[in-house]
């Protein structure tokens, strides 16, 4: 049966396309009333995306795809672009939506006096309107061609403050790293294309062909699809070795941060895998790849998180590492179900830490925590929400992130023993630099010279509605009810819990806050993020184990080099000829003019010196042949 609101989908990216377009037309006719375009344009697609998702809850509507629109034609191929309703996809349309509709609603507050407010949310309408274009991608080409306006609108967005150089470098490093996983994503569709049968690309092709025989590709092909698909992922979301650029996005806006790390850019990622899943299926090797690298991505931005002073870099690394977790229990390979659920619950907190972050920031007009202090009693319902988000994003029960960091654990337990252990001690240090963070901005005494206030009503609003969520989401998949689960696979879920699990991730989730106690609220000043600490693991952990370091040693010096040789190159053998070109035909234009200046003796000069160089031609072709 077709659904009734899924065939009007395509609205949903519409209505942001919509606010762009009429922001970037007569914004600074509006003043302050841009804002009010972006909100009721992502309002409008936040009801729609509910409705899709309300009835497809009921179990009864089967995918609707569209995909009418014929743009390339090739004698009897043809390349279309259209739409595709899934749960899967009506979830992440969900998630979407409210996300950016609550960092609209909050950017009224945080970006007012900003002379380019309406530029804003023109930039943050589109960005909105590339990832929804993306989800709802009926193919894969389609797909990335929204994968790369997300790009670009994170340049723009990134580098929004572009009079700050900090900004200007955060914006191209995040573009050119992130292209660097394009290109892979690249490969992997060109390679996809030329196998697969019939050249198709649309996801019910794909789905078709790997979920019944790999339609004759053979398994070396596969994994590399697999691995050329993955490399896209980790440049979007985060992985490493292409980790940098995302603390380094710190530098826009703090609602950017917020919607890029909660809802769009290294969302996109995960939902590619998730996506692409049956491709994944078929290789095991790729599987593992997926799983490892998650793991290690996981344990390795959680260490560094400890040692950040910057509040925003803090949540940068957090955000790496639970994208790490994502794609752990995507590589797993049980199904896809473990990672789109914390996908889902991350949003959430994610999207509120970040907010309650830049209201502090809003307060005191400094990023660095060890500047920060005592702030809850003049910021209660920022304190109380932030402390909501952080026990969520350290997995304590009954909040979201401890019911899906458990699903992937669980997974783990069962499947890979050292994925596990890997994942417990990345929950611990989770545990340990929220406490941290916590403890140092919103206990003890202030430690500079502000006077904090609450943020207006337009910032805290949406602060209440996440803590709300950040409670209240995880219910939806729990041990006991997995109802998530069987909505996005369609398969029915057995209610199990491994309480080995439960305990031991709630105990190393309160040994993480409980050192964060002893440090940083016990004794604040012994503590590493309040004075200056020289040991070789702390400076080390600070310096993000010397991975920009290593990569501008590594690539950039050499390339500047080679650089510096082009430019001499350009300079002195590309531009050396064109000015001897130049200079040739002056020279022989100003010798013709010498020689035509009517005198006749000089005419007869030059009649005789050609005859006799005409003669001497003919007098060496007789005795040297050519």
């Amino acid at each position: 049966m077709a659904s009734d609101y899924s065939q009007y989908a395509w609205l949903i990216p519409l209505f942001p396309l919509l606010a762009f377009l009429v922001l970037m037309a007569v914004g600074r006719q509006l003043k302050g009333f841009g804002s009010y375009i972006g909100i009721i344009a992502m309002l409008a697609s936040f009801v729609l995306a509910v409705l899709i998702f309300l009835e497809r809850m009921g179990g009864k509507v089967a995918d609707y795809s569209w995909s009418d629109w014929q743009w390339l034609s090739i004698g009897d191929f043809s390349i279309r672009m259209g739409f595709e309703i899934t749960n899967l996809n009506a979830l992440m349309l969900v998630i979407v939506t409210l996300v950016a509709l609550l960092v609209n609603i909050y950017s009224k507050g945080y970006m007012k006096g900003d002379e380019r407010i309406n530029v804003f949310f023109s930039y943050v309408a589109l960005f909105t309107f590339s990832m929804l274009g993306l989800v709802i991608s009926v193919n894969l080409l389609e797909l990335y061609i929204f994968w790369e306006l997300v790009g670009v609108c994170s340049f723009l967005l990134i580098g929004f403050w572009y009079h700050k150089p900090e900004a200007r470098a955060a914006a191209k490093k995040a573009f050119i790293i992130t292209r660097i996983g394009d290109v892979g994503l690249l490969i992997g569709l060109l390679l996809l294309f030329w196998y697969m049968p019939g050249h198709a690309l649309d996801f019910s092709s794909i789905h078709n062909v790997f979920a019944s025989g790999n339609g004759g590709i053979s398994q070396g092909v596969i994994t590399a699809i697999a691995i050329m698909i993955f490399i896209g992922a980790i440049g979007k979301s985060g992985q490493f070795p292409l980790h940098t650029w995302l603390p380094d996005a710190m530098e826009g806006p703090t609602p950017i941060s917020a919607l890029i790390h909660a809802a769009t850019m290294v969302a996109a990622g995960v939902y590619l895998v998730a996506r692409t899943y049956d491709i994944f299926l078929a290789s095991p090797d790729a599987l593992i790849v997926v799983a490892y690298v998650g793991g290690f991505t996981a344990i390795f931005a959680a260490t560094i998180g400890i040692a950040q002073n910057d509040i925003k870099r803090v949540l940068a690394y957090s955000t790496v590492s639970q994208l790490g977790y994502m794609m752990m229990g995507l590589g797993i390979g049980v199904s896809y179900t473990s990672g789109m659920f914390h996908l889902f619950t991350h949003a959430f907190f994610k999207a509120l830490l970040f907010l309650a972050a830049g209201s502090v920031i809003h307060a005191v007009k400094t990023q660095d925590i060890r500047e920060m202090g005592g702030l809850a009693g003049k910021m209660k319902i920022t304190t109380i929400t932030f402390a909501i988000g952080a026990l969520a994003l350290a997995g304590i029960a009954p909040l979201s992130g401890f019911w899906s960091k458990d699903t992937i654990l669980t997974e783990a337990y069962e499947h890979n023993q050292l994925l596990f252990w890997v994942g417990l001690a990345a929950a611990f240090f989770t545990a340990l630099y929220m406490a941290r963070v916590f403890f140092l901005v919103f206990t003890g005494k202030k430690r500079s010279n502000y006077e904090p206030h609450e943020s207006p009503v337009s910032m805290t609003l949406p602060l209440i509605l996440l803590a709300v969520l950040a409670v209240a989401a995880g219910f939806i998949m729990t041990p006991f009810n997995p109802w998530l689960g069987e909505f996005l696979t369609g398969a029915h879920h057995e209610e199990t819990a491994n309480w080995i699990v439960i305990i031991l991730s709630t105990l190393v989730g309160l040994l993480g806050i409980g050192v964060g106690y002893a440090l940083y609220y016990k004794r604040p000043v012994q503590s590493p993020g309040t004075q200056d600490n020289k040991s070789v693991l702390y400076t080390m952990l600070q310096r993000k184990y010397y991975i920009d370091e290593i990569y501008d040693w590594v690539i950039v010096t050499p390339l500047k080099g080679l650089g510096w040789l082009l430019k001499l190159f350009d300079e002195y053998v590309v531009d050396g000829v064109v000015r001897l070109t130049t200079a040739s035909v002056v020279g022989l234009g100003r010798l013709g003019s010498r020689l035509q200046n009517g005198q006749v003796q000089r005419y007869g000069l030059v009649s005789l010196v050609g005859l006799v160089i005409l003669m001497l031609a003919l007098v060496a072709r007789r005795f040297f042949p050519w």
